[in-house]
C-alpha cells in the first residue's frame, strides 16, 4: 500500500515540478495579453522584445531558478531519507511517525513559500525566491536598485503570513 502511495506522490510531484519549471522559464511574451490597445503585430512585438528584454529577463530569472532547484534538490534528498525510514521494516512506529510528520512540514513549507512568492509578485510586481528555515525567512528579489522602503514593505507582507515573530531578510539581486 505504501509503495502505491509513494509512486503516486512521486508521479504527481514530478509533474508539478516540471510544470513549475516550464512556467518559470516561459518567455514573458506568452504571458502578456493583448487588449487591443496596441497596433503592433505579434511578430513585431516579439522581434522588438527579443533584441532588448528577453536577455535581461532570462538572466534575472536564472538566478531564481537556480536557487529554487538547489532548494528542491536539498529537500528531495531529505524526503528520500524520510521515505526510506517510512518503508523500512526495521524502523519503529515512532520513527515512522516522526518521518511522516517531517514530510508534512516540508510540504507545508513549500506551500507557504509559494504563497509568499505569489503575494510579492501580486503586490510589488517583482519576481522573488523565498526560503523558510525555522524562524528565518530569506527573500531574494530581482531588482536592480536597492530600496530600503520596499524591503520594509516586503518584510511586513511576509510577516503577515505567520502568527509568531519571524526574522525576515530581504536581498536584492540584479
Amino acid at each position: 500500500m505504501i509503495n502505491k502511495q509513494s509512486l503516486w506522490f512521486l508521479t504527481l510531484f514530478s509533474l508539478i515540478l516540471v510544470l513549475s519549471v516550464y512556467y518559470i522559464t516561459m518567455p514573458n511574451e506568452l504571458l502578456l495579453t493583448n487588449n487591443g490597445k496596441t497596433e503592433k503585430t505579434n511578430s513585431e512585438v516579439s522581434s522588438n522584445t527579443e533584441e532588448k528584454d528577453t536577455n535581461v529577463t532570462i538572466q534575472e530569472s536564472e538566478t531564481l531558478v537556480t536557487m529554487r532547484v538547489m532548494l528542491e534538490e536539498e529537500r528531495d534528498k531529505k524526503v528520500e531519507e524520510l521515505k526510506t525510514t517510512l518503508t523500512s521494516e526495521a524502523s519503529t512506529p515512532t520513527e515512522k511517525n516522526d518521518a511522516y510528520e517531517q514530510m508534512k512540514v516540508i510540504n507545508e513549507l513549500k506551500a507557504k513559500e509559494t504563497t509568499i512568492e505569489e503575494q510579492i509578485k501580486n503586490n510589488f510586481s517583482l519576481d522573488s525566491f523565498v526560503k523558510i528555515d525555522g524562524n528565518n525567512v530569506k527573500v531574494v528579489v530581482v531588482k536592480n536598485d536597492h530600496d530600503s522602503n520596499l524591503a520594509n514593505q516586503i518584510m511586513k507582507k511576509v510577516q503577515e503570513n505567520f502568527s509568531e515573530k519571524v526574522f525576515v531578510t530581504v536581498k536584492f539581486e540584479k
